[in-house]
């Protein structure tokens, strides 16, 4: 298959793109009174209105037509039938089995996998409602207090999501924490205070060699014995996550009592499966359910709208349309909900691991741009901060609002405050403010001729800023299962625009590849001189900061 440059619908976009470009967004609004009705659509539990982005009717025609020359309708297929779309590594890519919540069978190399999942779903169900009431006990037949989940990338940036964003349904007498940094400074800090004979430890981590995951984890297992922890009781305190039961043996934990994730669920996806442990034993594994209820929800509504219809492919195809043609370099992720605070680090892995890619998937170099730097932060905090640039900056940065028309407090007034400012700030981009505009206010306010020209430049913001806008009626397991499956499919459907792999990531091997031989040169004290004269001269001087 060609470059997606060299296709009939990439050069069709590239002759739409000259004369959109000189459109601007108001004027779209000006003309189209039913814009809104046009560009929105529901699924699930979310509503969308894309209708804040520089599209027509036209626009959207010849983005499907993209959406066809890429075969993406048969990719679909591809994946929730199981196959190898995964090349590299010769894998499926199957987390939509993790909650798939009917008896539809899926099958990996001709076997249904379907009985896998419940059973594993049957043990953490089993496992965190022990947890939750008391039935699980440590050494001294105290109940668990605190769990803290050891995990780095995916085996905590979803965990870590969830639990924050379902605050209001968990347990109140359990604390859950999670390490992920190899900083000493976040498993000490996260240790200090804790009970050796109340704490569960969770340790997540696929292959069980993840370094930092088994730095924190040996370390956990140390301050537990330290602490007069029994070696005989480290299976009431230790649990383990893994796909490598003889490396979980090694580290003295029973492997027929750890819980199974499979090759073809990558980590940044893994959430859904017995990673999402501390989620069940959080908030309870009903609700654990119900967000896997939501993402099933979308899965379906994924592999069944027509593309026109389709909100994974609609969101997709118009953040391509950006990178591809308007040279949009990122997008902004904007939840105005404090519990969604971890959405936009889980979003980066999720997106920029995936498709921060330079070939094909045949191995052919891209002449285009891939994946976006994706950013962000909550709002309206981010109001005060970066808002700055997107209002007045000179770059376009596409972004994607995020909040709940229901609050779970009873703060009424600082709710309707949020939204408001949460609904403002996507018309402010989208319309802007011009020179006149601005000269007009400030004559409203009483200000003199020459400083409200004096003014008025500065006060000019040129709008044309797009976004999307996802509605939720609230922040509840369903709804937040929905939206981070909405998420996993948008970046699949850019993937296969790109016509890049998004379920490998080797970038990331290089870096933790060199600091296994850099590691060895600082606990030997001494560079080895063999390296550039930059990291030589680095290493000197950690050991020898004198």
């Amino acid at each position: 298959m060609p470059l997606p440059t060299r296709s009939a619908a990439w050069a069709a976009l590239a002759a739409h793109h000259k004369t959109l470009a000189r459109v601007h967004l108001r004027d779209l609004f000006d003309q189209e009174p039913g814009r809104f009705e046009r560009f929105s659509l529901e699924a699930g539990p979310l509503f969308l209105d894309y209708s804040r982005n520089r599209v027509t009717t036209r626009t959207l025609s010849l983005l499907l037509d993209w959406a066809r020359e890429s075969d993406l309708e048969s990719w679909v297929a591809r994946l929730f039938a199981g196959e190898a779309v995964n090349q590299t590594e010769r894998r499926p890519a199957l987390h939509m089995a993790l909650r798939n919540r009917s008896n539809r069978p899926i099958e990996v190399a001709g076997s249904d996998v379907m009985p896998l999942v419940h059973a594993e779903l049957a043990r953490m169900r089993s496992f965190s409602a022990a947890v939750r009431d008391g039935g699980w006990t440590g050494h001294s037949g105290a109940p668990v207090t605190d769990v803290v989940a050891i995990g780095i990338g995916g085996s905590s940036l979803g965990p870590r999501l969830v639990v924050e964003a379902l605050a209001p349904y968990a347990e109140p007498r359990l604390r859950i924490h999670f390490v992920a940094n190899v900083d000493g400074a976040e498993i000490d800090s996260t240790l200090a205070g804790l009970d050796p004979a109340r704490t569960l430890f969770v340790v997540i981590s696929k292959t069980f060699t993840t370094a930092e995951t088994l730095a924190n984890a040996r370390t956990a297992r140390a301050w537990y014995l330290d602490k007069g922890g029994d070696p005989q009781a480290l299976g009431r305190h230790f649990v383990a996550i893994s796909t490598n039961a003889a490396k979980v043996a090694e580290f003295g934990l029973d492997p027929e009592k750890s819980f199974a994730m499979w090759d073809w669920v990558g980590g940044r996806y893994s959430l859904w499966s017995a990673v999402g442990l501390p989620i069940a034993i959080a908030v309870g594994f009903d609700r654990f359910a119900e967000l896997l209820d939501g993402a099933h929800e979308m899965d379906e509504h994924f592999r069944s709208a027509p593309p026109a219809a389709n909100m994974p492919v609609l969101l997709g195809l118009i953040g391509a349309w950006y990178g591809g043609f308007f040279g949009a370099a990122s997008h902004a992720i904007l939840p105005y909900d404090r519990r969604l605070a971890q959405l936009p680090a889980f979003l980066q892995q999720l997106d920029m691991e995936s498709n921060g890619k330079r070939v094909t998937r045949e191995g052919e170099p891209v002449d285009y741009t891939t994946g976006p730097i994706v950013w962000g932060g909550v709002g309206t905090d981010g109001q005060h901060a970066f808002f700055q640039l997107l209002h007045q900056g000179t770059r376009l940065v596409p972004a994607d609002f995020i909040a709940a028309i229901e609050p779970h407090h009873g703060l009424a007034e600082h709710h309707r405050m949020l939204l408001a400012n949460c609904l403002a700030q996507g018309e402010a981009l989208m319309r802007g403010r011009t020179l006149a505009e601005a000269g007009a206010e400030l004559a409203a306010a009483g200000a003199a001729p020459e400083e409200q020209q004096r003014l008025a430049p500065h006060m000019v913001c040129p709008g044309n800023q797009p976004s999307n806008t996802i509605l939720m009626r609230r922040l509840d397991p369903r709804s937040l299962g929905a939206l981070l499956a909405l998420y996993e499919h948008k970046v699949f459907v850019q993937a296969v625009l790109w016509r890049i792999n998004p379920f490998d990531q080797y970038g990331v091997e290089l870096g933790k590849k060199l600091a296994t031989g850099i590691l060895r040169e600082l606990e030997a004290g001494a560079p080895s001189g063999t390296r550039d004269s930059s990291t030589n001269g680095l290493i000197a001087k950690v050991v020898s900061p004198s």
